[in-house]
């Protein structure tokens, strides 16, 4: 326990790193049998990256050390609870455990709200404030049934 609060205390530093380099606050460690294999800052608006959140830097970063896309066996620590994105990453990176600092309550109360994401998501799809539409299917499938014919594919 004494040792997963100096990682989330090492993720809140990060966070206020990010701050004062001109990124978001949030802040991220991606830990493997107790120690730290990746950290990750929001840099946003450094990087002009949407993606560029904490969480999702931290795995790319561990991914590419690890030299793997599947981080079983790692733990997340967390400045604030995972947007949808981040999460979904997350579940993506097979990572098995998340600690956050700040609710999603918290970041709303600053101008970080997510929950318009989460209230889309379960609308459905022609209710959606951004169109999204089906188009040319039986084309797109092709693509789908190369991959099932696929001897030597990577399954993840």
């Amino acid at each position: 326990m004494e040792q997963d609060k100096e990682f989330m205390r090492r993720a809140i530093a990060l966070a206020n790193g990010s701050v004062t380099k001109g990124g978001g606050p949030f802040g991220a460690v991606i830990v493997k049998d107790g120690e730290i294999i990746a950290e990750g800052s929001n840099s946003v608006t450094i990087q002009n990256d949407p993606t560029a959140h904490a969480e999702v830097t931290a795995i790319r970063e561990a991914c590419r050390r690890l030299g793997t896309f599947h981080l079983e066996g790692c733990t997340i620590y967390t400045s604030c609870e995972p947007c949808p994105m981040c999460l979904g990453a997350i579940y993506w990176a097979g990572i098995e455990q998340i600690f956050y600092g700040n609710t999603r309550k918290d970041a709303a109360d600053i101008g970080f709200a997510d929950d318009f994401i989460y209230e889309e998501l379960e609308r459905p799809l022609e209710l959606r404030r951004l169109p999204i539409r089906p188009m040319l299917r039986e084309e797109a499938l092709q693509s789908f049934r190369h991959w099932q014919e696929k001897a030597d594919k990577t399954v993840y």
